[in-house]
């Protein structure tokens, strides 16, 4: 183990509850088969005395074993046992947190249960992840999303994807026909088609370009731009019916799409245009 590892380890320990001389204590017992608090003092730069406070709180945590001969012996636990054991102590801070803030009391609570309108910003990859998932999940009878990035169909949006309920409808458009291909492959109860929205490639802008444009039940949307390579996300999240944001997206996923996914009509296409760029009549025959 490398000091940027060591480092490293220690700082992720710390964010995960340990104290600072507890984190380092036990990196360093991970890199011992066992070890005395003289010889943990001397690899870890933690006072000998403080050492020994610090096995206290890694014991009762369950994450260091104690050997009671003389000097004492400590050791780690295997670290599949102490991952686990971090991870359940984690997530029950998680749960506490969350129980903890639904029952707070709202302080500007009008009453108005109408839908409002609204733009929100999301600034973080993650954030934009979280947000998407939440509101597929939350779909009701509807979700269309237009992918312009190779890098926004994660393992976890397409599971998200698939678990909706038979009852909603999931649309899905792809830039080009190889990111349609994968959309259809990897969510195959999905409609998919690829895209009339040739400004979403990646190709048109040397910095950024469109990531995705989500629509969830004609009223809800969330549109983001990534980095050519993928790595970075922002989005916005809007909400309402009539918020301009939501209708401007609306008729943009219109297009390209079937005459019966038009969401309220508003798509300018005519006549309308199947899946594949093509013509056909109104009841999905030729034209002739």
């Amino acid at each position: 183990m490398s000091r940027n590892d060591a480092e490293t380890a220690g700082e992720v320990l710390q964010q995960l509850g340990l104290r600072e001389y507890e984190a380092k204590c036990f990196v360093g017992l991970t890199r011992l088969s066992s070890g005395t608090a003289k010889q943990l003092s001397e690899i870890t730069d933690v006072p000998r005395t403080r050492v020994y406070d610090a096995i206290r709180v890694l014991e009762a945590q369950g994450l260091v074993e104690v050997q009671h001969s003389s000097p004492k012996r400590f050791r780690a636990v295997p670290l599949s046992e102490a991952t686990t054991t971090l991870r359940d102590q984690y997530d029950q801070r998680v749960d506490r947190l969350a129980d903890a803030l639904a029952s707070l009391e709202p302080v500007d609570d009008d009453g108005d249960d109408s839908t409002p309108q609204e733009v929100w910003a999301l600034s973080s990859p993650a954030a934009v992840e979280s947000r998407t998932a939440e509101l597929v999940a939350d779909a009701d009878e509807e979700v269309v999303l237009v992918v312009g990035h190779e890098s926004v169909p994660t393992d976890a949006l397409v599971e998200t994807l698939a678990d909706c309920d038979d009852e909603v409808d999931v649309v899905l458009g792809g830039v080009d026909e190889s990111l349609t291909d994968r959309l259809h492959e990897t969510v195959p109860t999905a409609t998919t088609f690829v895209s009339e929205l040739d400004w979403l490639d990646a190709t048109t802008d040397d910095h950024v370009a469109v990531g995705r444009l989500l629509l969830v039940d004609r009223e809800n949307i969330l549109v983001s731009t990534v980095d050519r390579d993928g790595s970075d996300e922002h989005a916005v999240f809007g909400r309402g019916f009539r918020n301009g944001l939501v209708v401007v997206t609306r008729r943009l996923l219109a297009q390209g799409l079937l005459s019966d996914r038009d969401p309220e009509g508003e798509g300018e296409s005519s006549p309308e245009t199947d899946a594949t760029g093509g013509e056909n009549g109104s009841d999905g025959s030729d034209p002739g």
